[in-house]
């Protein structure tokens, strides 16, 4: 089925007020938007099932019961959320250095070896910290991690948890890891040097203190079966005592040529796309260098559309070629984009 097959679906099924059927298109419509990397739409899609869910719930509860008081906790906590999700990443949809492939290769046998470690009173690393340039698989790394050890992860809202008020910063932090040491569940922090700029809410430098406090206070305690993942394109930025908690200290770098290739052998794999002119595929992959993964693939899969459509209404087998011309201009295009930003 195609994207729109799953939309008709939800439209049908909205109109005839079929809830049981809406609720598997739409989360049909999830699994087929990961599946085809459109991985944004997929966690809006998730976002937008748990707030209806949550509505639909609190219809069902007395006002100033118990319960009703605990969604009012749960709503306060979901708020400090980007998202809750499962991931079906698997360790071989990640092209990155020998290095991060090493250390975390290691960490899954740690965490899938737990039981085994804890018998023998030795301890288990839970504190990852990515840090690299954007666009170098860092927050891909992180749903790898989920999807290999099979638990959920909430994805903190920076701008929520980080208030102007006294102390309320560590009181959100401290909520979000509450939530995680329940549900055993992994907690990922983008732009964790954030968390080092309290001072830019013209506050004290007591307060910055006070949120690093809380935070080693938090690392320590947590539970060795949750897990904590930090993401930074600015791991300087970060205070050093917060730096040696981390476990696993894993720097993401930009892609080599070797890294560039399998990165559109992976891209391509199953599709059965061919370049009309494979000879020129390592001149672009050296012109590549010095972009980031991300860069990279969002170019090749825009070439793919540019060939099918310059295709559409030829031959069927034609329409299976990638532009080689069309994807080297996109690259010189981007590379431009970068020094702009420079």
């Amino acid at each position: 089925m195609s994207q729109f097959d799953y939309i008709k679906d939800i439209a049908r099924y909205g109109l005839e007020n079929d809830q049981e059927n809406l609720m598997n298109a739409v989360n049909q419509l999830i699994v087929y938007s990961k599946s085809t990397k459109k991985l944004n739409f997929a966690i809006q899609l998730q976002s937008i099932l748990k707030d209806a869910a949550a509505q639909h719930s609190n219809k069902l509860v007395k006002v100033g019961s118990p319960v009703y008081f605990n969604r009012i906790d749960e709503k306060e906590i979901n708020d400090l959320l980007l998202d809750k999700i499962t991931s079906d990443y698997r360790f071989d949809k990640l092209v990155c250095s020998a290095n991060v492939k090493d250390a975390l290769d290691y960490f899954f046998k740690e965490h899938k070896s737990i039981h085994l470690l804890q018998q023998y009173g030795l301890p288990v690393s839970n504190k990852l910290l990515f840090h690299g340039p954007s666009g170098c698989g860092k927050t891909l790394a992180s749903y790898v991690v989920a999807g290999e050890l099979n638990k959920p992860m909430v994805v903190v809202n920076l701008g929520a948890i980080v208030s102007s008020k006294l102390g309320e910063t560590s009181k959100n932090l401290a909520k979000i890891f509450k939530k995680a040491a329940q549900e055993d569940c992994i907690i990922f922090i983008d732009e964790f040097d954030s968390l080092g700029k309290v001072r830019d809410y013209n506050q004290d430098h007591g307060e910055m203190k006070r949120v690093v406090n809380t935070i080693l206070q938090l690392f320590d305690y947590l539970p060795q079966t949750s897990i904590v993942i930090a993401a930074t394109n600015q791991v300087s930025m970060i205070d050093d005592a917060l730096l040696r908690r981390f476990d696993v200290n894993l720097q993401f770098e930009l892609p080599t040529e070797v890294q560039i290739k399998t990165l559109i052998e992976l891209t391509l794999k199953g599709n059965h796309f061919k370049f009309d002119k494979p000879a020129a595929v390592t001149t672009i992959i050296k012109l590549s260098q010095g972009l980031s993964y991300y860069s990279i693939q969002k170019t090749l899969i825009s070439a793919i559309k540019k060939s099918l459509f310059a295709y559409k209404g030829k031959v069927v087998s034609i329409a299976k070629i990638i532009d080689t011309a069309t994807w080297r201009q996109m690259i010189k295009e981007e590379k431009k984009t970068l020094i702009k930003r420079r």
